[in-house]
């Protein structure tokens, strides 16, 4: 069985036996293209992709691509590349960003032996020389650049020197746009703004980002997991069903793939709305730990590693993201389709367009519809709980550290009233002014907000044959079931109690399978009087 990589480097595949996904048909179509630009979130591929490409360039398909589908097609001669990963550059000072930029394509210019080559002081000058002397000598190389948009994303909070990277990125890609030398040029970024030259009119850079051809590139599909990954397949339905590796069935298999397609899979950046990927990150990783622990586990792993990127983080600093507009995972959110194909400045982006980019949303509809509104949505279940973890922290800031604490045991463990005591905490911590508490609706999103951010399971409106729970929580050994009403004041408070204790019985809320230790059964009344905002009326059931 082939170990999984977490490399970025192609060659290391080829070297040590990894499990290589072949996307060598799209990169050949791709370099036909000339020059390209990609955007797509952290952790998904876009390193491996130029890194690639690079390989190809610089060396032939000899020996690294033996087996893969462009061995026998691949026709061009090599080409030096020159490699520029803007997250190696200051992020903070430009002065030290284009000392770092000079010196990088000096060290390439002086590498391929190029004659009369000169550093200029700005790095728009020194590639114009660099590019120029190579036109004299009538040669041609491959510029690759990744993470374009890392230093404006970090500046996004400083507008001072957000204008200063902006305006020296834009003079940079002014420079290379058009010019012969360039045999092949690929971009990619997290973010897609129409604020730096790659975007302008008359730019011969090609934003592939949506494009329908390209969509699959990074990222896996279902047939390509079960083709490349079928030993990893057999081995986690092994774990699950207490079974031979040689006793695994195809439906299990099935069965293991619609889980890994629950918790990883959606992202779609098809303009058509057809077709989607899973996250390789968390898939790699996925089996990755199931090899480790010899069991099977959907962890949030994207998240865990890199899936909060700095732009969001910055970004949060300054801006306020509606927590309760992605409660529902299956609600989409419907934004101007033009806000998300023209996004200018980040300083003015639309808060769904930087969520979809960073990978916290997918589209949920086609670009192609000729509609003037984008479906937007959660693309799985990781990402639901990895984007409320993120909006609880937001919202309940420094607080939901000490809320936290400790609640998983307590919920498994604990006496009621210390868990009623502990929900009253949750709500207490709430700004009132800012976000009232006005409705049950509005009881049951600040508590659903603050579980799922502390990583506990947990569903709202949890359907049955019966009718609909609103709040149900899974522990290790409880399953724990809340009717939760909502009362003007005390006197209606005793009434709603009688009502949530009758409504959760007569519907056998949480009687499901399967089974847990204990079915803990608790109707609850959120007394809303400006003198006491809390929950005062609760029995077990």
């Amino acid at each position: 069985m082939k170990d999984i990589s977490s490399t970025g480097s192609f060659i290391n595949f080829y070297l040590n036996n990894y499990i290589y996904v072949d996307k060598t048909k799209y990169i050949r179509d791709l370099i036909k293209l000339e020059r390209v630009f990609i955007s797509r979130p952290r952790r998904f591929g876009k390193s491996l992709t130029l890194d690639t490409i690079a390989t190809l360039f610089e060396t032939g398909v000899e020996p690294y691509f033996k087996g893969t589908w462009i061995y026998d097609k691949w026709t061009e001669p090599t080409y030096p590349v020159l490699r520029l990963n803007f997250l190696d550059l200051d992020k903070y000072s430009l002065e030290h960003f284009k000392q770092k930029l000079n010196a990088i394509i000096s060290s390439f210019a002086r590498d391929i032996n190029v004659k009369n080559y000169e550093e200029k002081v700005e790095p728009e000058d020194t590639i114009y020389f660099l590019l120029d002397e190579l036109r004299k000598e009538k040669r041609q190389i491959v510029i690759l650049i990744d993470e374009y948009d890392c230093q404006m994303t970090a500046n996004i909070n400083n507008e001072t020197l957000y204008k200063q990277f902006q305006e020296k990125i834009k003079s940079f890609y002014a420079t290379i746009k058009n010019k012969w030398p360039i045999k092949f040029l690929g971009i990619t970024g997290v973010t897609r703004l129409k604020d730096v030259e790659i975007f302008s009119i008359g730019s011969d850079i090609r934003d592939i980002t949506n494009a329908s051809a390209y969509s699959q590139m990074i990222g896996f599909t279902r047939d390509e997991i079960k083709k490349y990954y079928i030993d990893y397949l057999k081995l986690a339905a092994s774990y699950e069903n207490n079974c031979n590796v040689d006793e695994v069935t195809d439906t299990q298999i099935e069965s293991l793939l619609d889980r890994l397609a629950q918790n990883y899979d959606g992202y779609c950046f098809d303009e058509d709305y057809e077709k989607k990927v899973f996250s390789t990150w968390s898939v790699n990783t996925f089996f990755q730990t199931m090899i480790e622990k010899k069991k099977v586990q959907f962890g949030e792993y994207w998240y865990d590693n890199g899936g909060l990127p700095s732009i969001l983080v910055n970004y949060l600093k300054t801006h306020e993201l509606n927590a309760f507009e992605y409660l529902n995972k299956e609600k989409s959110v419907t934004i101007p389709v033009n806000d998300f194909l023209n996004p200018t400045a980040l300083t003015t982006i639309n808060q769904n367009v930087l969520m979809c980019q960073t990978g916290y949303l997918t589209l949920r509809s086609a670009l192609t519809s000729g509609d003037l509104t984008v479906d937007l949505g959660i693309p799985n279940g990781e990402i639901y709980k990895a984007l409320n973890r993120l909006l609880a922290i937001n919202f309940y800031k420094e607080g939901i550290y000490a809320l936290a604490k400790g609640v998983r045991d307590l919920l498994d463990a604990g006496d009621i009233e210390d868990i009623i005591d502990r929900f009253n905490s949750v709500i207490n911590s709430v700004s009132y002014d800012h976000f009232p508490i006005n409705s049950e609706a509005a009881v049951q999103n600040y508590l659903y907000l603050f579980l799922i951010g502390a990583g506990i399971e947990t569903t709202t409106e949890s359907h049955s044959s019966k009718g609909r729970a609103d709040l149900i929580i899974e522990t290790k050994n409880r399953r724990l079931v809340f009717e939760l009403k909502y009362a003007e004041d005390e006197t209606v408070a005793k009434t709603k109690l009688s009502e949530a204790v009758e409504q959760i019985k007569s519907r056998d809320y949480g009687n499901t399978e399967p089974k847990k230790n204990e079915l803990l059964r608790i109707p609850t009344v959120f007394n809303a009087e400006p003198k006491v905002r809390a929950f005062t009326e609760y029995q077990a059931v």
